[in-house]
């Protein structure tokens, strides 16, 4: 509650404020950016300036002026305006605050605001709480966040509730902010000009933060203006009872600010957009744009088992058969993030993140097993052949005979593996480039007019000694060893890193058909 020496107390406290704070604007007008939100003819510039705002929830990176509506908001505002701290505050403090709401509505018709930053700091029992109140009007609730509030806010409270984004500021917006800041008597008061070069690097850094552009902007006045204080008088040209003007240069912004720090977050929205990036510039064969986001999470703190995972991945979801290497690339550089660790292992995300960007692009896997799944999940139940059953059980010499392909001079016979009602093809299409096209052709070329029949016999080029009844199951412990590959001087494989061909690929096997 205000008192006699309220106005004494704020003076003392914002004298001593950081320049950020010092600077806050205090009307919708001197709010830079967020013309879409705020400008004129908006909806919510009607409601606030009506006073007849709603609860709304207030979203967007940091230093875009979330907080700073709120204070004015509450500037202009004749409800009573009331603050809880996500962070301190507790289930207590806003049943409190609720209670105190209703007295203020029913004696005296007085409606309150409840502003809550960092909103989705609150658990799921605390934004409970406050269900009833924003739902009855009992409190008008502004809520910030840097959070996407769809997912870290109650859904039955976003539904009672307004969801406003704010956009990053953009470079002009942040160069009229440290205008401001250099003029204004509230902040640096003319005593210190800005260079070009400084100006350009305290906005590159900020990224669309104004705290961030501000803060930069107080250290390094401080370091210029200790410069001048240090320097000779003879040294100094001005004119006489005249300042000299503390001039911040680039190596004051640098000294500031020794590391830039970009805005990151581990579970948000950038950690999400930026690994979307770096996935689909591998995907679209960009090596510099993969080298980059994998620069950009790095310099974040990513967790690099996170990284590595989703090279993982892709190197099956989008490189495939194409270049069956790549998954090896993408193990060694998962092993280096389990064994190595920050800062080596980013030579080694480096080098995976650059052959997986390089490497021949095939889905065809993703596609086959999806196609499968959906097929299994949604088709009938189809019984396993019974040629291909166990036949480790009684009964057993009943299923008919199956067909053993490494006793077969070509290795392979023509016998039918699907379940009945599929047929070769319903979920594997091979891919046209790289390794697997060779593959497939080289399928084609070995295995000519490939006739699934389930009962087929080996054909005339068999083996003359091969006998069905005695060939083994698949899943016998009496496997005989299968043929030595060929030679891989022989091998027409494009591949630099596949020394030779393999005998057999069940995954290609349909392919011919």
């Amino acid at each position: 509650m205000d008192n006699l020496f309220t106005p004494i107390e704020n003076e003392a406290l914002l004298s001593v404020a950081p320049l950020a704070v010092r600077m806050r604007p205090r009307t919708l007008d001197d709010l830079v950016g967020q013309r879409e939100v705020v400008g004129e003819g908006t909806w919510l510039r009607g409601a606030i300036e009506g006073d007849t705002l709603s609860s709304i929830i207030l979203f967007g990176p940091a230093g875009t002026g979330k907080t700073t509506l709120a204070r004015i908001i509450a500037g202009m505002t004749r409800a009573n305006f009331t603050e809880v701290s996500a962070i301190s505050g507790g289930v207590s403090d806003l049943r409190r605050v609720i209670e105190e709401a209703k007295r203020n509505l029913t004696l005296q018709e007085q409606r309150t605001i409840l502003f809550v930053d960092e909103i989705h700091r609150f658990s799921r029992s605390q934004q409970d709480a406050l269900l009833h109140a924003v739902e009855d009007r009992i409190v008008i609730l502004i809520g910030a966040t840097t959070e996407n509030p769809f997912f870290e806010v109650n859904s039955a409270l976003i539904s009672r509730s307004r969801v406003i984004e704010f956009k990053t500021l953009t470079d002009e917006d942040v160069s009229l902010v440290l205008d401001r800041a250099l003029s204004d008597e509230r902040g640096l008061a003319g005593v210190c000009e800005l260079t070009d070069e400084a100006r350009a690097a305290i906005i590159n850094m900020a990224g669309g933060d104004a705290r961030s552009a501000l803060t930069t902007l107080e250290l390094a006045a401080e370091l210029a203006t200790s410069a001048l204080s240090h320097a000779p008088d003879e040294s100094l040209a001005h004119a006489p009872g005249v300042l000299p003007l503390a001039v911040i240069t680039l190596d004051d912004v640098l000294g500031a600010t020794p590391r830039r720090a970009l805005p990151y977050d581990k579970k948000g929205d950038v950690h999400y957009d930026v690994i979307s990036a770096f996935i689909k510039s591998m995907r679209g064969s960009d090596p510099d744009a993969a080298v980059y986001w994998l620069a950009r999470m790095i310099e974040g703190g990513e967790d690099p088992r996170f990284i590595a995972r989703r090279m993982l991945i892709f190197a099956s979801e989008d490189v495939g058969n194409a270049d069956p290497q790549a998954l090896l690339i993408a193990q060694a550089a998962f092993k280096a993030a389990e064994s190595i660790g920050y800062p080596e292992c980013q030579l080694n995300f480096a080098q995976a993140a650059i052959y997986l960007a390089l490497a021949p692009k095939s889905n065809s896997a993703t596609n086959a097993i999806f196609a499968a799944l959906g097929e299994v999940r949604s088709g009938p139940l189809r019984a396993v052949p019974n040629h291909l059953r166990d036949r480790h059980r009684p009964g057993s010499e009943g299923y008919g005979k199956y067909h053993y392909p490494h006793l077969d001079a070509r290795g392979y016979v023509e016998q039918h593996y699907l379940p009945d009602g599929l047929q070769r093809g319903s979920f594997y299409a091979p891919g046209e480039r790289g390794w697997e096209a060779w593959r497939v052709e080289a399928v084609q070329r070995d295995r000519p007019a490939l006739t699934p029949t389930p009962d087929a016999s080996p054909s005339s080029n068999s083996n003359p000694g091969f006998q069905p009844d005695s060939a083994p199951d698949s899943d016998s412990d009496s496997d005989p060893a299968p043929d030595p590959a060929p030679d891989s001087d022989s091998s027409p494989n494009p591949s630099p890193n596949l020394s030779s061909k393999p005998t057999s690929d069940p995954n290609l096997d349909g392919a011919a058909g």
